[in-house]
C-alpha cells in the first residue's frame, strides 16, 4: 500500500509538471477575454522580424532587452510564425504619447511593437525598463499578447521583475501562469543594459 501511495504521488507530480509545461490540462474558458488584444493584428505579420525596438535612443530610462523562446503546448518544440505584441509604461509609469490612429495606439502609449518568431521560436524587444504606475498599484510590467496563425489573440502573464516592488509572495500565488510565469530575473550586460528572459508556452485553444 505504501509503495502504491508513493507511486500515486510520483504520478501526480509528473502530471502537475506536464500541466505546467503545457499551460494547464485543457483550454482556458476565458482565454480570449482580452482587452486590447485587437492590437496584435494592427500590423501585417508578413515582413515582421523576430526583433523590434520599442524605445529609441532618446527615450528616457534604463535600457532593457527582453528575449525569449516561444514553445508549442508541449513546452519543448519551438513555435514559428507567432506574433508577439508588447507594450509598457515609460520611465514615469505612464502610457504616454501614443498614436491617435487606433484605440490601442491611444491607450498603450508609444512604447509598443510587434515581432514574429522564426523557426527557432526566438524573439527580442529592445526597450527601456518600465516604471510602476504612479499610484503604485502594480509592479512595473510589460504586457505581452500572442497571435497564432488563424487563431484569436490572447494575453500571457505580464513580464515583471523578481525582487522588485510588488513582486511579492501574494503576487506569485495569484499568477494565472498564462504562457508560464512572467516573473523574470534581471541581469546586466557588460554595457549596462538590463537583460530579461521570458519564455512562453502557447496556450491550448477552446
Amino acid at each position: 500500500m505504501r509503495r502504491r501511495a508513493v507511486l500515486q504521488i510520483m504520478l501526480a507530480a509528473a502530471g502537475m509538471a506536464a500541466c505546467r509545461a503545457e499551460g494547464g490540462v485543457g483550454a482556458r474558458a476565458n482565454l480570449y477575454d482580452c482587452e486590447g488584444c485587437e492590437a496584435v493584428a494592427e500590423r501585417p505579420r508578413d515582413g515582421m522580424a523576430s526583433a523590434a525596438r520599442l524605445a529609441g535612443p532618446d527615450e528616457p530610462g534604463e535600457r532593457l532587452t527582453l528575449t525569449g523562446v516561444v514553445y508549442a503546448t508541449d513546452g519543448e518544440t519551438p513555435a514559428a510564425d507567432i506574433v508577439i505584441y508588447a507594450h509598457h509604461t515609460n520611465s514615469d509609469g505612464y502610457y504616454a504619447n501614443g498614436e491617435q490612429t487606433t484605440e490601442a495606439g491611444r491607450r498603450h502609449g508609444r512604447l509598443r511593437g510587434w515581432v514574429r518568431t522564426g523557426a527557432d521560436g526566438r524573439y527580442r524587444f529592445d526597450t527601456i525598463k518600465p516604471a510602476p504606475y504612479p499610484d503604485m498599484t502594480m509592479p512595473a510590467h510589460i504586457h505581452l499578447m500572442i497571435g497564432e496563425p488563424g487563431r484569436r489573440p490572447y494575453y500571457v502573464d505580464d513580464v515583471v521583475f523578481d525582487g522588485e516592488f510588488g513582486v511579492t509572495e501574494r503576487y506569485r500565488a495569484a499568477q494565472e501562469l498564462r504562457g508560464g510565469s512572467g516573473i523574470v530575473a534581471l541581469s546586466r550586460s557588460p554595457q549596462g543594459v538590463w537583460l530579461a528572459r521570458r519564455d512562453i508556452v502557447l496556450e491550448r485553444h477552446p
